[in-house]
């Protein structure tokens, strides 16, 4: 599954020099893209080598699996290295080296590499790679596991099916750099054979005479399942969740996502600020990946665990926060601006009195009718100030009105006197659902003001 390190640049010259096009859209006018995988031409794009493998071992377990006894050691032996190499996954080809999140002695790396090639997912150097590019171009072509491809690609299409383009070009110098990571890129195959099959077996064999049950289920599916929960971050994480931090790509936060993939389900939160070595930021969200390394921290191993300014988290926090509450405000019925009004006079606004109920209230007139008879404190009180300034009597003059009550008066105007009312204060004229609102830049672009 490996592919030949490069360097690859960053951009170019004749990128550069057309202005405005972004990087993404010049890559692709001029690279030629493959069609899509369909029923009639599947087989063509098929990687065949990898489709093998990844078709091959489930069948093969299961069946395996119907004529080998499960002994309680091998079990827990097979729950445990799922989850040491599945670690070896998150803590060391995520967060380490496709991250760079934080910095591991000699002695940690090693043990990090051994235990993610158990999980038989490529070399560090091919998956970083592929990461890293996923992240710079996510949601474009130019994503080795572009979610808007769909659900199947993204979990396991991308792997088994020649990539419909070539993948966005990083920087992986670092890792061409790191002697661990070539050290395990030169043994990869003889490093999966020993970690993945080899040395699982042989604790279940040499530790309680169970050799066939460790090949069975240490070695084979413990590879199926940390197989399909390490897909999940990039399908599953994809598809269902929240987006508390940015909703223009596709990654999402999901309690569920994050117990399939020990802790990495935090997705949204990880795609807003990749360099942190925690996905689960709260207390309370399963991210056993960020304790192990923060124990790692605690005894040694690793150092500089980098961590995003809080301030900056709490900006992408509100910021969505006010997005959903714009949302909401656009769906509500709001009063009629008061250029939308008509000016009355005051011997004009007592004419219409005559013939319907309408109260003046802070220079505004309102038309009550319709709310006479549900009138908690009875329409006696409505119809004694109609045709009237009842400014004094609704601001604490009878009754001290509730924010609900300015709010529902609001709705209800329907011309603005002539002169106004000059000793109410501005509070007074605004109702409370008007004094903190949601606007966005272009408003204040429009009205000249600038925020």
């Amino acid at each position: 599954m490996s592919e030949p390190p490069s360097v690859p640049v960053l951009c170019n010259e004749s990128w550069e020099s057309n202005g405005l096009e972004s990087y993404v859209s010049y890559v692709l006018r001029n690279e030629r893209v493959r069609p899509s995988v369909t029923w009639s031409n599947w087989w063509k794009e098929a990687q065949w080598g990898r489709f093998s493998l990844i078709m091959i071992i489930p069948p093969l377990a299961t069946l395996y699996a119907c004529f080998t006894p499960l002994r309680r050691e091998t079990a827990i032996w097979s729950v445990v290295f799922y989850l040491m190499s599945g670690m070896g996954i998150t803590a060391g080809y995520h967060r380490l080296w496709a991250h760079r999140s934080y910095n591991a002695k000699c002695t940690l790396e090693v043990v990090l590499a051994f235990l993610s090639t158990a999980a038989a997912m490529g070399p560090i150097i091919w998956w970083a790679r592929l990461h890293r590019a996923h992240h710079r171009y996510t949601d474009t072509d130019l994503d080795p596991y572009n979610a808007k491809r769909g659900l199947f690609w993204t979990h396991i299409g991308w792997v088994i099916f020649k990539p419909r383009c070539k993948h966005g070009r990083v920087d992986i110098s670092d890792l061409l750099n790191n002697p661990v990571v070539m050290w395990q890129l030169h043994y990869y195959p003889w490093l999966v054979l020993l970690s993945a099959v080899i040395f699982p077996t042989a604790v279940a064999g040499l530790g309680w005479g169970d050799w066939q049950g460790g090949f069975v289920y240490s070695a084979l599916l413990r590879l199926f399942f940390v197989h399909q929960t390490a897909s999940c971050v990039n399908s599953v994480a994809h598809w269902i969740g929240d987006t508390p931090y940015d909703d223009r790509h596709s990654p999402r936060d999901h309690l569920l996502t994050a117990l399939l993939t020990l802790g990495e389900g935090y997705h949204n939160f990880h795609h807003q600020f990749p360099m942190d070595y925690r996905n689960g930021i709260k207390w309370y969200q399963y991210d056993p990946t960020k304790w192990l390394i923060w124990l790692c921290h605690k005894v040694g191993l690793a150092s500089h665990l980098k961590i995003f300014s809080e301030n900056e988290i709490l900006k992408g926090e509100i910021t969505m926060e006010l997005k959903r509450l714009r949302e909401k405000q656009d769906a509500l019925t709001w009063p009629h601006p008061g250029s939308s009004l008509p000016v009355l006079s005051w011997a004009s606004y007592q004419s219409q009195a005559e013939s319907r109920a309408v109260v003046c209230i802070t220079g505004f007139i309102h038309d009550i009718e319709d709310f006479l008879e549900v009138h908690p404190g009875g329409r006696h009180l409505l119809l004694k100030h109609v045709g009237r300034d009842a400014t004094s009597a609704f601001f604490g003059g009878i009754h001290d009105h509730s924010s609900a009550a300015h709010n529902l008066l609001a709705m209800k105007r329907v011309g603005i006197l002539r002169g106004g009312v000059p000793h109410i204060s501005e509070e007074k004229l605004v109702p409370p659902s008007e004094r903190l609102r949601v606007v966005h830049i272009n408003e204040f672009r429009s009205s000249n003001v600038v925020p």
